[in-house]
């Protein structure tokens, strides 16, 4: 052959869509995704949410459709955030019997059977009247130990529930250990535990904030989220939460922490698990709407970024949309 063409041509395999489909190495399915969801109490109707088109602070009955919607397309799991009529100190609202997370909890349950799996976030900044993740001391700080002791009772309340995954997200030191330990004492041996193992103080958590209503009132949370410089700590971190008996691991945000999400899915033998947050879903929103990006290409090719590096399942506010659209 002439040295003037070349012996090698990769376009051959990027000729048509149905050729690119059948070599492509990284897949994107609705059982890969995982459907947040805010329930609200006391409200008559779905209130939207300014910072993330789309999305709403659901009613119990607004949830259950939605939840089925997303079912029926396919997703994989719905994880609930709760917001109280009443906040205080404690949270006490979050292990409530009749709090809003666990009568949603509840009617997923009974309305979806195994459709998708009902999973729940564990924390205290949604429920407590300062919007911090756990028990204040005298000084305004946060008492780690003293939190673990509410973790766990809300591990048991969620799981009496019905609750089949746990997602505990404070970043308390030993958060899982106690949590696995009042599971397993309750009764509950088989409620998984999802570990939001690196979750980092970042900026992209804004428009959730404004979604949970958990902003808190003085301070921030970098004493307990990880640092964005680190990567050495995420695993310790990882490691740590493995050992006290986390079934997964997760990795938050997810789109500016691709590298993490490959060091953790090489380290490791459990599903790893990526949030695509408020922020990542807030950009891509807010630059299609100007008409900046081609909003139905960059979400998928957000999505397929966040498979590509590692992650197994996907937690995003796209995943009903995106079941469909892989639906068809």
């Amino acid at each position: 052959m002439s040295a003037q063409f070349p012996a090698a041509r990769p376009r051959r395999l990027r000729r048509t869509p149905a050729l690119r489909r059948m070599v492509a190495e990284t897949r994107l399915a609705p059982a890969d995704l995982v459907l947040p969801m805010f329930v609200k109490e006391g409200i008559g109707e779905p209130q939207p949410i300014s910072s993330m088109p789309g999305v709403f602070q659901h009613t119990r009955d607004s949830l259950r459709k939605a939840a089925h919607e997303a079912a029926e397309a396919g997703v994989g799991g719905i994880i609930l955030f709760g917001i109280p009529a009443v906040k205080d100190g404690d949270g006490s609202a979050a292990d409530d019997p009749a709090g809003i997370v666990q009568l949603a909890v509840r009617d997923l349950r009974s309305d979806l059977g195994d459709a998708a799996v009902v999973m729940t976030d564990l924390c205290l900044d949604e429920y407590t009247d300062h919007g911090h993740c756990g028990v204040l001391t005298g000084a305004g700080e946060i008492d780690n130990d003293a939190t673990l002791e509410r973790y766990a009772s809300i591990a048991v309340a969620q799981a009496a529930a019905g609750s089949a995954v746990l997602g505990p997200s404070g970043m308390m030191d030993g958060q899982v250990g106690a949590i696995r330990e009042a599971l397993d004492g309750a009764g509950y041996p088989d409620v998984a535990i999802m570990a939001y193992s690196v979750k980092y103080a970042s900026a992209y958590y804004g428009p959730f904030r404004e979604a949970a209503e958990c902003a808190p009132q003085f301070g921030d949370r970098s004493t307990h989220q990880q640092d964005p410089a680190n990567t050495e700590e995420a695993l310790r971190e990882v490691f740590l939460d493995l050992d006290e008996g986390a079934d997964m691991v997760m990795v938050k945000p997810a789109g500016a922490y691709l590298d993490i999400v490959r060091r953790v899915r090489d380290a490791v033998d459990v599903p790893v698990v990526a949030y695509q947050v408020s922020g990542e879903y807030a950009m891509i929103e807010a630059a299609a709407e100007r008409g900046w990006v081609d909003r139905e290409r960059t979400i998928m090719e957000s999505l397929l970024s966040i498979r590509r590096a590692g992650a197994d399942i996907v937690l995003t506010y796209w995943a009903t949309e995106v079941a469909r659209r892989l639906a068809r």
